[in-house]
């Protein structure tokens, strides 16, 4: 039993390494997951919904079935991920079903199994149907690069929407009390406020709702201001994680180039595992090329360097940089590196 389930979460794992079959699920979940989103939209066409509705109520109970199996097998075999700590029969796959993966892989199945139990709005359900686009993340590398950003700048961006929160609330009380009784149906109330706080904060500026006292004109003018920094925090935060996770992935990849470069010779297996973690990290065949000539030039530079004898450099410094024949100023050094460079290559 544990060899099947062992075999069962190699098979789901995520690009598993030199798996054909593994491969297989991945290409054909990914292509369910994206049918099933197109049939969300399409089932929307007034001219579809009678002609096609038992064709989309079937392949909604299809889907259904697969994801279910999916998501049981992902919990039953989660314990043999040797790197979580989901060993515990109990515990573990417990801690796996709240895992934000699992808990996506529950939600988009969960509407189905709903409407067999109670009575719930159809159209809610399409909408919590339409969730299961987020499924694709654990396919795509940029997709997952992404939420590792927002897992690692998770304190930085609260503290910004915190900030920026707080000065949705303060915009909005202050032009209540500036604009109320000149517009009382506009800005009844400091939540009604808040809607005209945003849309200015955000440069969007409907025009639907306008100050027109010269104290709400300039609380706006100075909002404006102000929050033109505010607003764009949060973005340049996530440009500075994704420039930084960017630089993680190179180096990682750099690293197991590095690792590859140790005896000289790259073999195909070692290829083959350059090709599988470059695809992995997501990086681009002609960016992997660039670190991976760069690394090798690193390796040729080291090897010259060790090669190059103590007796040559004190044979140049006793000549003092000149040739004993002409008389002529050489650098030895120069002129023997690029002759181990010429072996080497």
């Amino acid at each position: 039993m544990q060899k099947i389930r062992k075999r069962a979460f190699e098979i789901l794992d995520v690009g598993a390494r030199g798996d054909r079959l593994s491969r297989f699920i991945d290409i054909f979940l990914i292509c369910l997951i994206s049918l099933n989103v197109l049939s969300v939209i399409l089932e929307t066409l007034p001219f579809l919904q009678n002609r096609y509705r038992f064709f989309f109520s079937g392949f909604e109970t299809f889907s259904v079935i697969i994801f279910s199996i999916e998501y049981l097998t992902r919990v039953w075999c989660a314990i043999e991920n040797p790197d979580s700590d989901h060993s515990h029969p109990f515990w573990g796959r417990l801690r796996y079903m709240l895992t934000p993966m699992a808990l996506i892989d529950l939600i988009v199945i969960l509407p189905f199994y709903l409407t067999l139990f109670i009575t719930v709005d159809l159209r809610f359900l399409r909408v919590l149907r339409l969730l299961r686009v987020f499924r694709l993340t654990r396919y795509s590398s940029s997709m997952s690069l992404l939420l590792k950003v927002l897992k690692d700048e998770a304190k930085s961006i609260g503290a910004a929407l915190f900030v920026l929160c707080m000065l949705v609330i303060m915009a909005s009380s202050l032009t209540y009390l500036a604009e109320h009784e000149a517009q009382p149906e506009s800005f009844k109330s400091i939540p009604h406020a808040m809607w005209w706080a945003i849309i200015t904060m955000t440069s969007v500026g409907y025009g639907d709702v306008t100050p027109v006292t010269v104290l709400g004109k300039t609380l706006a003018s100075v909002i404006s201001i102000i929050s033109v920094g505010l607003v764009a925090l949060p973005a340049g935060i996530l440009a500075s994680g994704f420039s930084e996770a960017i630089h993680q992935r190179r180096a990682q990849f750099e690293k197991i180039v590095d690792n590859a470069l140790k005896d000289g010779v790259i073999t195909a297996e070692e290829e083959l595992e350059l090709k599988e973690s470059r695809e992995t990290l997501g990086l681009d065949p002609d960016e992997a090329e660039t670190i991976l000539d760069s690394s090798r030039n690193r390796k040729i530079e080291k090897e010259i360097g060790q090669m190059i004898s103590v007796e040559e450099r004190e044979m140049k410094t006793a000549l003092n940089n000149r040739c004993p024949h002409c008389g002529k100023v050489v650098d030895w050094r120069h002129e023997k590196r690029n002759r181990l460079r010429d072996q080497i290559e």
